[in-house]
């Protein structure tokens, strides 16, 4: 692993740390703009039932790659970000992602766990 500055780069990355997860997640939505993950169950996500809860995704914008991770919106006490990923982080669960170090590749896959099991011991995928 090396330190990620091309956006098609960061966009694989993204992409490939989520699939990674899968199952317990699948992917809904897949193509050149990003990806999108969700649960395998049918579940209510607020008023309305949907086919996979949703977990996160990805859009490559011009100057960034947004990585938008609900568990962090869900359950922010669960996640103790280095100050590099706090300074991505727009709003609540909205990443936008210019360039990775090692270790903030590492810290990415490690919060992707995280957020799948805290779903999992919620049973909402």
């Amino acid at each position: 692993m090396s330190e990620l500055s091309d956006l098609a780069e960061i966009q694989s990355f993204l992409a490939q740390s989520l699939k990674e997860q899968c199952p317990p997640l699948r992917v809904r939505k897949e193509g050149p703009g990003g990806l999108e993950v969700c649960g395998r169950k049918e579940t209510m996500q607020g008023k309305q039932k949907v086919d996979g809860y949703y977990f996160a995704s990805t859009a490559a914008k011009p100057k960034d790659i947004r990585f938008y991770f609900f568990p962090i919106y869900t359950d922010p006490e669960l996640f103790q970000l280095s100050e590099g990923l706090q300074k991505m982080l727009k709003g609540k669960s909205c990443f936008h992602v210019k360039k990775l170090s090692e270790e903030q590749q590492a810290e990415i896959r490690k919060i992707i766990a995280l957020g799948v099991n805290r779903y999992n011991e919620k049973e909402l995928i």
